[in-house]
C-alpha cells in the first residue's frame, strides 16, 4: 500500500513534523504504523483501532491519545491528512475541520 503524508504547497511534510515532535516511543509507534501499512496494506489497517468520522474521513487511534486522520483513496493508496493529540473526551472540531479541508484536495 502507498502511504501518502500530507504536505503543504511548499513541500513541508506535516505528518512527519508531528511525529518527530512526539516523545521517542510515541514517534516510533507512529512510524511503525506507516511501515506496516506500506508492507501489509489493508490487512494491517483492519488490525488498527480506527473510527469513521464521516463518509470517507477516518482516524487511527494509537497510544497516548494520538490520532492520525486519513482517507482511503482506493485499496492501494491511503492519505494521512492530519495528526494531533486528543486532549479532551472528543476530537477537537478544528482538528477534524483541518482534515476535512485537506481531504477535499484529494477528492
Amino acid at each position: 500500500m502507498n502511504v501518502h503524508r500530507y504536505c503543504t504547497s511548499g513541500g513541508k511534510d506535516l505528518i512527519k513534523e508531528y511525529l518527530d515532535k512526539l516523545p521517542r516511543r510515541e514517534s516510533a509507534e507512529g512510524y511503525y504504523i506507516i511501515e506496516n501499512l506500506e508492507k501489509y496494506g489493508l490487512d494491517y489497517l483492519n488490525a488498527l483501532k480506527t473510527r469513521q468520522l464521516e463518509s470517507k474521513l477516518w482516524e487511527i487511534k494509537y497510544p497516548r491519545h494520538n490520532r492520525i486522520f486519513y482517507v482511503l483513496y482506493d485499496s492501494e493508496n491511503i492519505y494521512f491528512l492530519h495528526a494531533c493529540k486528543k486532549q479532551k473526551g472528543k476530537a477537537e472540531i478544528f482538528e477534524i475541520n483541518k482534515a476535512r479541508r485537506r481531504s477535499k484536495e484529494i477528492y
